[in-house]
């Protein structure tokens, strides 16, 4: 599903309010040289991201899948003087991609690309004890979403803001037949967050070049 204008709008829009970005568009062509599939947030939503970890005061910023990093960018690009990003990658090749995004823009030194399945990943920063993140970013495989959620609800504090995209799934998330897991991980992804008395949190439709999805928005109690 989908409509032209939805996409022109994405340009206007960015037009606009973003301007020329060369470090995101050269990204954007490593990504597509590198063979990475083109799934990464449209550029109004990486602004988006990148408000949010800024509206948040964020110091530090755990995100959950790093595909080429052009997301990760947009995070990092928030952090203030001494903050840190952590970003987790299953794919070495995707992390390797990324690594290389994050340098030719500036941030190797406050970004730390993790690689292999997240949840182990999560599990071994959990029991560490690593600090607190201010802001969390989920984008990756959608029937992990709720392992993801309960990670990052053992890696916050009061006020973290979680952020998790592709939960609408073009309407899908109405549908009850069980038969996608990627719209199954979006609907418990609703239903452990509206069991979770430490979560106030809401849901945005969006539509754009990305088609029709949106994200969870919550924060920590």
């Amino acid at each position: 599903m989908s409509d032209p204008r939805w996409t022109e709008v994405d340009d206007y829009i960015a037009g606009h309010l973003l301007g020329d970005d060369p470090v995101q568009d050269a990204t954007l062509t490593a990504n597509a040289g590198s063979d990475l599939p083109p799934i990464d947030v449209s550029a109004a939503q990486g602004k988006m991201l990148h408000l949010f970890a800024r509206m948040a005061g964020a110091k530090r910023i755990l995100e959950v899948g790093t595909l080429g990093g052009y997301s990760t960018i947009w995070l990092a690009r928030a952090l203030p003087q001494g903050g840190r990003l952590v970003t987790l990658e299953l794919e070495p090749h995707h992390a390797d991609v990324a690594r290389a995004n994050i340098a030719r823009a500036g941030f190797a030194d406050r970004v730390d690309v993790r690689t292999g399945p997240a949840v182990d990943t999560l599990d071994a920063m959990i029991a560490a004890g690593e600090a607190p993140f201010d802001l969390v970013f989920i984008d990756a495989d959608k029937p992990s979403n709720v392992a993801y959620l309960n990670a990052a609800l053992a890696l916050s504090r009061p006020g973290t803001a979680i952020v998790v995209d592709n939960v609408i799934r073009e309407g899908g998330v109405l549908d009850t037949s069980g038969v996608d897991e990627r719209i199954e991980g979006a609907r418990r992804l609703f239903e452990a967050v509206a069991a979770e008395p430490r979560l106030s949190a809401t849901a945005v439709q969006t539509v754009g070049a990305k088609k029709w999805d949106g994200f969870l928005l919550a924060v920590v109690q």
